[in-house]
């Protein structure tokens, strides 16, 4: 058996802490190992355990998940954290990547939507809800604040990073190559100036790159 997933939850209210609980009880693969209320709270959390994931409720007394996520990225830089809310809301979202999260859930998130955005954050993706992602991918009410000298194929390849798309996942869905698929990302990530994905598409959604 591979190790397991060692995840950590913040959120205000005791039922999201005890439907987590069952979801991870029903999966081997996942761990939970601690549990917080606030923003301080995950930050001690963070200092004391190192979970690999923590799902992190925004709005929060105290210290809210915003605040805790920027906090969290710069000091322990291999905790993914993942926000959980049940807001469908794309001012949150952006905050929330711009932080440092890897993606966004909605907290009527399906269970094996759930574990399977877990495992996929674990792995390096960017994920988000299928809500979440109708959002962030509508039409922008504005134009792009800069174009970046992005090619047609480029903005393509952004689009699927959103989307939570891995490698092989985009070369099907454009019908091109892997090493085409690594060099549009390559150039993508020069052209924006990030080394990511996380940092590719909260950019992306900061400058309305999304189409």
């Amino acid at each position: 058996m591979t190790d397991r997933i060692r995840i950590a939850v913040i959120d205000d209210q005791l039922k999201v802490h005890i439907g987590i609980e069952a979801v991870v009880e029903v999966f081997d693969d996942l761990e939970l190992i601690a549990h917080g209320s606030n923003g301080e709270e995950a930050l001690q959390i963070s200092a004391q355990y190192q979970p690999d994931i923590i799902l992190m409720d925004v709005v929060m007394p105290g210290m809210n998940g915003i605040e805790a996520t920027r906090t969290i990225h710069a000091q322990f830089p291999q905790i993914k954290v993942l926000a959980v809310s049940s807001f469908q809301d794309e001012e949150g979202v952006r905050a929330m990547l711009e932080s440092g999260a890897v993606g966004y859930l909605l907290k009527t998130s399906s269970i094996d939507e759930l574990a399977h955005m877990i495992r996929a954050a674990h792995a390096g993706a960017t994920v988000f809800s299928a809500e979440v992602t109708q959002a962030l991918l509508r039409p922008a009410r504005t134009a792009p604040t800069h174009e970046f000298g992005l090619t047609p194929r480029e903005f393509e390849v952004l689009r699927l990073l959103a989307e939570g798309l891995n490698n092989g996942e985009i070369a099907g869905r454009l019908t091109i190559s892997l090493s085409t698929v690594k060099f549009h990302i390559s150039s993508v990530f020069a052209k924006l100036g990030v080394t990511n994905r996380v940092e590719a598409v909260a950019l992306a959604i900061e400058e309305r790159l999304l189409r």
